[in-house]
């Protein structure tokens, strides 16, 4: 659907899920993601779009993501996470860093989660530190991963340090990261690679959103990955 049809047709607001791995209250991690959302509603406003956001904090769900970790068994929060994060046209990604690189929390979450749930979703990237040192820590470490989720990260990525809140530039980068976000939203790309091109891709068994059916589960291999035993040889 093209933007002009999304207008005309009165198409249903875009659907934005804030990630924010902030572990305290106040939070600077979910003030930031919370700056951006508000910027991306804002400029989505001014081009005749409606954006509906979602909040996962992530210390919500903390015990849970530890349970997914070590039994792959999803609890309540973590299924709603990821129900919000399927049927999400956006994403906006905010993590602490602790000792030059995102806290383990945040990333354990992003670790859990089916390595198809994000295919081609744009993902505003922002991380918070105590120091300026510790800026390249999205665009070094954030980005590989959410590329190995093979999101669509947009262009600019958000770093505050302490001294940064208060500082033009800040909200210049939120200015510039909110309109690349929306208009890959208005792009409708992800939904086009879902609709298109999906099975181009190279899914992994139980993370292919259905196409896993097309599997032989009577080979021998999969008898063996399920606990049976595979068939004698025959003796001609």
């Amino acid at each position: 659907m093209t933007v002009q049809q999304r207008r005309t047709e009165g198409a249903q607001p875009f659907r934005l899920v804030v990630v924010s791995g902030g572990t305290s209250d106040p939070s600077s991690t979910r003030m930031l993601a919370d700056r951006i959302a508000d910027r991306v509603r804002t400029l989505a406003e001014d081009r005749g779009e409606q954006v509906a956001t979602d909040v996962i904090d992530l210390r919500e769900l903390a015990t849970e993501i530890t349970t997914a970790i070590v039994s792959q068994l999803m609890g309540p929060k973590m299924t709603r996470a990821i129900e919000l994060l399927g049927r999400a046209d956006a994403v906006v990604a905010s993590a602490p860093v602790y000792k030059a690189a995102p806290s383990g929390l945040f990333s354990s979450f992003f670790h859990v989660l089916d390595n198809d749930l994000l295919i081609a979703k744009p993902v505003v990237l922002a991380a918070t530190a105590g120091t300026a040192r510790h800026a390249l820590v999205v665009d070094d470490q954030m980005r590989s991963l959410f590329a190995y989720l093979r999101t669509m990260t947009v262009p600019t990525s958000v770093f505050a340090a302490t001294e940064d809140w208060n500082s033009k530039e800040l909200g210049e980068r939120i200015t510039r990261a909110a309109i690349e976000l929306v208009l890959l939203m208005e792009s409708g790309f992800a939904e086009q690679v879902r609709s298109e091109s999906w099975k181009h891709y190279q899914h992994e068994y139980g993370s292919a959103g259905g196409t896993e059916l097309d599997i032989d589960l009577s080979s021998d291999l999969m008898r063996l990955a399920t606990g049976g035993s595979a068939k004698p040889n025959r003796k001609a």
